[in-house]
């Protein structure tokens, strides 16, 4: 089998998918595509990893692994340019879990199953094959892919302001895409307009000539901006709250789970590592304003009273927190951004699951109309409590090993004021402790008020399997993350030292 047939068989899968969805007739029929097609994605994340590892002890030291590519737009140098590092390994397990647990979370979703799950695989496709690329073009196609099914799949399946939630969520992420797409240019010409590979640009594989320092500091505001929105950068993570709110819970799951860490992937893997001296001179900027998102969103989760706003701005504050650790610029604190992307993604994927099913069976997301669940539905609510711990950062869980390597990480950089924002961003910790315990007190325990509450029953099958395997991979990456983090490691050091190794003098307007 090629390289190309072998990682694209990740966009494939949906393609089939897509289609047995629109040969299906009945509802059992479009679950039975669900099922095959999500457990296939994950069985051939999990065998890529296991190749992947192989290849790494067998002493493939390449920067990409299984590269290959098929010429698509030779005028504009344009190829189907697949291959896959660390990063990319981790997250296309990530949103294997996150598709095959939220098909079950969507078991019993009505009405219009069928075209509900067309989207959501129309989505997913996107997704795998952001991760997969290597061409920028390529990826920003695949990046669009993914976005635009989020404003059907909102505005049709959603709750609450759901038409006003997936027009402002639109109109944002596509004003990012605009930006984004200027950058992505951008980088092209100035990398003299022969090539759309990733690894040619950087260097790595022939040697294209380094983008002018000018043009950098153009074009990397752009590409952090465009892909920034999609990670919750403040000022422009408005969009994130309302659209979370108002999706429905697998839509949730995914979104907050793989979806935003598409802006991460991309400031890591474009904006930073394409430009580093715009980077390490402007880097600072950004810096500050990831910090703001970090204790933004956890002081703003403390506020809230619906339970998926708070998991929104939970979402903000970690999501801010993978940008925060990207621009510290050192292996460390680079290795736990991503790990934070693959804890973050499990963790909030449960935690809005478990909304769904609490809503479901109660019909209300208001912390004050609920209390005493833990008598009424014990499974659910002690599976609440693993993920509000996780958030918080238990040790043995995944949010404690991230967290920690993305702390220690920048407190490496010895200068003041990196120390003061790493400090600064150490009190997200304690705020999250905050609202979790309060809001885990309040609607688990204590004495239940509402008569209809009490007829409630527990959770069922399908969604006892798609919690079950969710903690699973949350207690697993807490209890063993040595071979994650080494995976992890080895796609992000490459890039950390080719973004410390540039070549420009930084100008002297930077002040730090």
């Amino acid at each position: 089998m090629s390289n190309l047939l072998f990682l694209s068989i990740f966009v494939l899968i949906p393609l089939l998918m897509l289609l047995g969805l629109w040969i299906a007739r009945t509802t059992n029929q479009v679950r039975g595509v669900m099922v095959v097609g999500s457990s296939a994605l994950l069985l051939h994340s999990i065998y890529l990893t296991f190749e992947f590892l192989a290849e790494r002890e067998a002493g493939n030291l390449a920067p990409m692994l299984f590269q290959d590519a098929w010429v698509w737009f030779p005028d504009l140098h344009i190829n189907y340019a697949v291959g896959v590092d660390g990063i990319s390994v981790v997250m296309l397990l990530l949103s294997s879990i996150i598709v095959f647990t939220g098909t079950f979370a969507s078991w019993k979703l009505k009405p219009l199953t069928k075209e509900y799950f067309l989207w959501f695989t129309l989505l997913s496709m996107g997704v795998f094959g952001f991760f997969i690329t290597v061409d920028m073009f390529a990826m920003f196609m695949f990046y669009e892919i993914a976005l635009i099914p989020m404003y059907l799949l909102i505005g049709v399946w959603g709750s609450g302001k759901k038409e006003y939630a997936a027009m402002k969520l639109t109109l944002m992420l596509m004003g990012g895409s605009a930006f984004l797409m200027i950058g992505i240019f951008g980088i092209y010409f100035g990398a003299g307009g022969n090539t759309m590979n990733i690894l040619d640009i950087a260097g790595h594989t022939g040697g294209a000539q380094a983008i002018p320092f000018a043009q950098q500091c153009i074009w990397f505001p752009m590409t952090f901006v465009g892909f920034g929105v999609l990670g919750a950068l403040f000022p422009f993570h408005t969009w994130s709250p309302d659209g979370h709110a108002s999706a429905p819970t697998a839509v949730s799951m995914l979104h907050a789970g793989v979806l935003m860490k598409l802006g991460g992937y991309g400031c890591f893997r474009i904006a930073m590592y394409l430009l580093p001296d715009a980077a390490q001179e402007l880097g600072w900027i950004f810096l500050i304003l990831t910090g703001i998102s970090v204790v933004y969103g956890a002081f703003s989760a403390c506020v809230q009273t619906d339970l998926k706003y708070i998991n929104a701005y939970s979402s903000v504050s970690h999501c801010g927190l993978v940008l925060f650790a990207i621009l510290m610029l050192n292996t460390t604190s680079c290795t736990g951004a991503v790990l934070q992307m693959l804890s973050h993604g499990l963790m909030t994927a449960l935690f809005f699951a478990l909304i769904g099913m609490i809503y479901g069976r109660t019909h209300t997301r208001d912390i004050r109309e609920l209390s005493g669940l833990m008598r009424i539905m014990p499974f659910l609510a002690v599976c609440y409590v693993i993920a509000g711990l996780a958030n918080l950062g238990l040790p043995g869980l995944s949010g404690f090993v991230a967290e920690m390597t993305i702390f220690v990480g920048s407190f490496q950089n010895a200068d003041t004021f990196h120390r003061v924002l790493t400090i600064a961003a150490c009190t997200s910790i304690v705020i999250t402790a905050v609202y979790i315990l309060r809001l885990v007190g309040k609607i688990l325990y204590g004495t239940c008020t509402n008569e209809h509450h009490l007829k409630l029953t527990d959770a069922t099958w399908d969604e006892r399997l798609a919690v079950i395997c969710l903690i699973l991979a949350v207690a697993g990456l807490g209890l063993a993350p040595l071979w994650v983090s080494n995976l992890i490691t080895d796609g992000v050091a490459p890039i950390v030292d080719h973004i410390n190794s540039a070549s420009h003098l930084l100008s002297n307007s930077n002040p730090f």
